[in-house]
């Protein structure tokens, strides 16, 4: 399979615009997800930026008002989040790797596959319509009761959150029924590569979880056009409602965004240290633990909105139990390390600085879960730190680990493993330098969403800003690596790591239906003696 000929391959099957627009290909719906994902990225980053320019020193600064300030603030949380990190590894990776990865020719759904990426586009070019309408700055969680009565385009923001989410389903639906029905011959469950079971678990929580959003979001444009009044306090609503509701699906979102991040993680990890992965289906059930567990933890972000003490107590232990999965996940990626033959290769990098930076994502949010603690540190910087270290330190680098791992597969080229490395580098770097003092900032008291401080607060501030700026600069190297390594990069051979799961086994890139003839699996994916 591997000396399969390249001449008609997923890129060069048809050529022109429109042949894009209306592929049905799930490879090239897969790099339309990661163009617009990465252009959303990059607008979402230099908002980021323009927050932390602001808040470089005390008083008004490049942003002028607080007011711009809460745009640029929720601009950035918006895009990020739902244009972002929840398509970015589901949608981009999941889309392209998935029916490799089963030995499949597609998806279950080709059309509907195509209709995924087309909700993600409008429902995002809706959003940005608010810019017109005086932006928004009610923050990406769109709290009631203020979202209800600013007079900006709040409406249009949550429109296209509403249609993105269709987006979310649809995909969702295409994963589970192509995990079901179109495995190769002899792929078990338990033969299959753990990203599919990171994707498969994703699925669910986006079937199950996403409508509940999708209904919130709903009930708020009803209650800003209509005035329904159920989240309004003056006609008899109740504005902690939204706050469940909207928890209710945003904390398993944070696992949509973490899961197929962890099943890649547990490709490059076994990959780069020629090594069985340790403790297989542990991996696999835990993926399975976290996302049943993810339902029931939402009300550890109402620890201080007037919640019971006994719902309180029961949500802190819950919240405490679902890192006990996410342990497993750990302990079973630094055994499969350790006696490893390991190679220090860009993916592996990246690899291992998603274990330290979601570890310690991952030790913080226990500490936000006992209730004590979380009082103190509610809607402080503290909290912006934990948050950053699990989606930006656990999915970004994750994500980024996935691109330079499949890239020769994708492209059939090889990338510049020097100009990789680098962007790691000030990356993994740039972050601690932003985010770690978050932490101090946050125990100081420092509160988040704020367009001013105290000048107590100005140094740390300044070393965080410093820090976004070595971040810029490392995805900034990575792009152009991306870049070069599409217009010049060497010929990539079908399988450059070792890997041994089925992708590798086809050519780089993939011919058009993936494979000449239809794989069959005798043994597990990941067989290093």
């Amino acid at each position: 399979m591997s000396s399969a000929s390249t001449e008609h391959n997923y890129i060069n099957h048809e050529k022109g615009l429109w042949s894009w627009l209306t592929t049905l290909d799930h490879k090239r719906i897969g790099i339309l997800y990661m163009i617009t994902v990465m252009t959303f990225f990059a607008v979402g980053g230099i908002f980021a930026l323009l927050v932390r320019a602001e808040l470089f020193s005390v008083g008004p600064g490049i942003l002028g008002t607080a007011s711009n300030f809460n745009q640029a603030m929720t601009l950035h949380g918006a895009l990020m989040i739902f244009m972002v990190v929840i398509p970015g590894i589901p949608a981009f990776m999941g889309n392209f790797i998935l029916p490799l990865h089963i030995g499949a020719k597609d998806v279950a759904f080709p059309r509907l596959n195509l209709l995924s990426w087309y909700c993600l586009v409008v429902g995002a070019c809706v959003s940005l319509v608010s810019l017109i309408y005086n932006g928004v700055d009610t923050g990406w969680t769109f709290y009631t009761p203020y979202s209800i009565h600013t007079d900006n385009g709040t409406t249009w923001v949550v429109l296209g959150a509403f249609i993105m989410g269709f987006s979310s389903i649809l995909t969702g639906v295409n994963f589970i029924a192509t995990t079901h029905k179109l495995r190769c011959k002899g792929m078990s469950f338990f033969r299959m590569p753990l990203f599919v079971w990171g994707l498969y678990s994703t699925a669910v929580l986006q079937v199950l979880a996403t409508p509940v959003l999708a209904i919130t979001l709903l009930l708020l444009i009803m209650e800003r056009i209509v005035g329904v009044g159920i989240f309004d306090p003056k006609l008899g609503g109740d504005p902690i409602l939204f706050q469940h509701f909207f928890w209710f699906y945003s904390h398993p979102a944070v696992y949509i965004m973490i899961l197929p991040a962890m099943g890649i993680i547990s490709e490059v990890i076994t990959t780069f240290s020629r090594k069985t992965i340790f403790g297989y289906k542990a991996i696999a059930f835990s993926s399975i633990g976290i996302a049943v567990v993810s339902f029931f933890v939402w009300g550890h972000h109402l620890f201080v909105s007037g919640q019971s003490e006994v719902a309180a107590v029961i949500f802190s232990f819950l919240t405490m139990l679902v890192g006990v999965p996410t342990a497993i996940k750990t302990f079973n990626w630094v055994a499969t390390l350790y006696k490893g033959s390991i190679q220090f290769q860009s993916p592996m990098l990246f690899a291992l600085g998603f274990l330290f930076l979601f570890t310690i994502g991952g030790v913080t949010g226990i500490m936000l879960a006992t209730i004590a603690v979380d009082v103190h540190f509610h809607d402080t910087y503290f909290v912006v730190a934990h948050f950053h270290y699990v989606m930006v330190g656990g999915v970004l680098m994750a994500l980024m680990a996935g691109i330079f791992y499949w890239f020769p597969k994708m492209f059939g080229k090889m990338y510049n493993e020097t100009g990789a490395a680098i962007s790691f580098v000030l990356i993994f770097c740039g972050f601690n330098v932003t985010f770690f003092p978050q932490f101090i900032l946050g125990a100081m008291g420092m509160p988040r969403r704020y367009f001013d401080y105290l000048e107590v607060y100005e140094p740390l501030n300044r070393v965080s800003t410093i820090g976004s700026g070595i971040i810029a600069a490392g995805f900034v190297v990575a792009l152009i690596v991306i870049i070069k390594g599409l217009r010049s990069g060497e010929k990539a051979p079908a399988n450059p790591w070792g890997g041994k799961t089925l992708e590798w086994e086809t050519a780089s890139p993939p011919i058009h239906e993936n494979f000449v003839t239809e794989p069959e699996v005798t043994a597990g994916p990941y067989e290093y003696r």
